[in-house]
């Protein structure tokens, strides 16, 4: 079976179409959108530092925009935040070409494994042996220098997935935050890998000690976010998380949840819920004691 190369419809921000944007954050900091993930581009003295790298499909106009930018200098380093194939899809050029890919365990698991992904009915396949994270860690905050650039990335622990990372620069105070954070749509919860509601509430809650009033938070997709508003999104998720747990205690389906409409007051600002609420109810029923013991 061929390698599937993308998440599913409701994932994607952008259309596979649009022309990339290239946006300046500052001195060197650039955030490139349209891949459909985010891509944040940092331009050191000697070769550029990547967090994401966009689809498989948008790769090769990825990278010939950051050589065009940058002055054809070559990615020395790629974050990857999860194993989404939305943000991995550079790995196998840059990989090839000696970069550093740097990624949470798990989420080089995932990408060396065969899986199934059962809320997308889809199976996933093996990467390439380039291009797996050849730098991995467990926990804790990690610290290095990119050129002058100093550079904090931690692990948020069964968020969005098992194997979500952030990564900050404390220069410019821009946090690349991956997809623990969402814009103007509910989150995915891809509890098939390990993601759930309540590890996500907690992943953003780090993220919110990590940042103050001034800091720019590069989310997965979509504009930058304030800190203020990844607060909001925060306090809208634990609100939901209380809502879903009390439905689950009576025995409903997801079905049935979402005929509750539970994120009624919420679907103005967050659009349709109902793939959300599926997905969390999934991810919900995997940590039952955490939620008082519904069964």
């Amino acid at each position: 079976m061929a390698f599937s190369r993308c998440l599913c419809a409701q994932t994607e921000a952008d259309s596979p179409a649009a022309a990339l944007e290239f946006t300046e954050l500052a001195d060197n900091f650039h955030l490139i959108s349209g891949t459909p993930g985010n891509v944040l581009a940092v331009f050191g003295p000697d070769s550029v530092l990547l967090v994401n790298g966009g689809s498989a499909e948008r790769s090769p106009e990825l990278l010939k925009l950051i050589a065009e930018k940058s002055g054809n200098k070559p990615v020395g380093a790629l974050f990857n935040t999860c194993w989404h194939p939305r943000h991995t899809g550079s790995n196998e050029a840059v990989g090839k070409a000696g970069a550093k890919i740097i990624a949470h365990e798990n989420t080089k698991l995932w990408l060396g494994a065969e899986f199934d992904v059962r809320w997308q009915k889809r199976t996933y396949e093996p990467h390439p042996a380039e291009s797996l994270p050849n730098q991995t860690f467990y926990t804790g905050v990690q610290k290095m220098s990119f050129g002058t650039e100093p550079v904090e990335y931690g692990y948020m622990r069964q968020a969005h997935t098992d194997g979500d990372i952030y990564v900050y620069f404390p220069g410019p105070n821009i946090l690349a935050a991956g997809d623990v954070v969402s814009v103007g749509k509910y989150p995915i919860v891809d509890w098939s890998t390990g993601g759930w509601l309540g590890g996500m509430i907690e992943g953003q809650k780090i993220l919110l000690n990590v940042t103050n009033a001034s800091t720019r938070v590069v989310p997965g997709s979509g504009p930058v976010m304030t800190q203020a508003a990844l607060d909001s999104e925060n306090e809208m998720l634990a609100t939901v998380k209380d809502r879903l747990a009390k439905l689950i205690k009576r025995g409903l389906k997801p079905s049935e949840m979402v005929a509750a409409a539970p994120t009624k007051d919420f679907d103005a600002e967050w659009g349709n819920p109902d793939l959300f609420i599926e997905l969390a109810y999934r991810g919900m029923w995997g940590h039952v004691r955490e939620l008082g013991g519904i069964v």
